[in-house]
């Protein structure tokens, strides 16, 4: 136990920085008190559960100690962070079984979700979500009869001049739909299908309603200034736009929750 605070300390530091710090990994604050909250929640679910210790959790241990090697030797955190995400989970099966890690699948699911995207990866998702977030506020001040010049993820209207950044991408409203989505399926649904299919609505939801967000900053900026696209005005909107993301997720997973599939006639035989 003490070896492992001390080889993963420093990691779980790093880790705890970037939430508090980095916006877009801001939903680790969530992520976290509410994995442990389920953990604890489920310790009598835990103490029921048979317990069959499985050589296969030192296989992994061994496996997640040298991802952790070659990620503090190559200053790579994604692999480091993966790393501590394999060992908690192969501790589980070593010391306790497959059957109490299945118990803990839920909130080490959660955790998973709280590691930060590799950088690499973040840029290829944001910079299409910037520009189709970019050519829908283009049509849509084209259809209020608003001049408009769009170069890539820029926007040149008659007196401001907009930039679709990475932050209005909506890759932090996507990882935290994601999450509700996650925690919205664990307890409507019991059907695996239904409940990736509503976890997977999380991210044409947050397409949609990102576009709209930035459609709506640039026509408001035509009409009221460039003050409005920035400042309170502009993460107030943001605020209720995501209210509004996380409601029409919760309908998309009440229609996933009535849909009933009839077994054919044969299958009854």
């Amino acid at each position: 136990m003490i070896c492992a605070v001390a080889a993963y300390g420093p990691v779980l530091v790093k880790l705890a920085i970037d939430w508090w710090n980095v916006s877009d990994y801001s939903h680790g604050l969530i992520c976290v008190p509410l994995a442990v909250g389920i953990a604890v929640a489920r310790r009598r679910e835990l103490k029921e559960t048979p317990r069959t210790p499985s050589a296969a959790g030192l296989v992994g241990v061994v496996f997640a100690l040298i991802l952790l090697a070659l990620g503090t030797l190559g200053v790579e955190l994604f692999l480091t962070r993966a790393s501590l995400m394999l060992f908690a989970a192969s501790s589980v099966v070593f010391l306790f079984g497959w059957r109490p890690l299945r118990v803990l699948v839920f909130p080490l699911a959660l955790l998973a979700l709280s590691i930060p995207i590799p950088s690499i990866v973040m840029t290829r998702v944001t910079l299409p979500l910037q520009f189709l977030a970019s050519a829908t506020a283009e049509t849509a001040l084209n259809a209020f009869h608003i001049p408009v010049l769009r170069e890539g993820n820029v926007l040149v209207l008659t007196d401001a001049t907009l930039q679709v950044a990475e932050a209005c991408s909506g890759v932090r409203s996507m990882m935290s739909l994601v999450v509700i989505g996650l925690i919205v399926a664990r307890y409507l649904e019991h059907r695996a299908v239904a409940r990736v299919a509503i976890v997977a609505a999380a991210v044409p939801v947050t397409v949609a309603v990102n576009a709209l967000r930035v459609s709506a900053t640039a026509v408001a900026t035509q009409y009221y200034g460039i003050s409005v696209a920035s400042g309170a005005p502009h993460e107030m909107l943001g605020l209720v736009l995501f209210g509004v993301s996380a409601l029409v997720l919760t309908v998309c997973a009440r229609a996933v929750a009535a849909v009933h599939i009839r077994r054919p006639l044969g299958a009854l035989q």
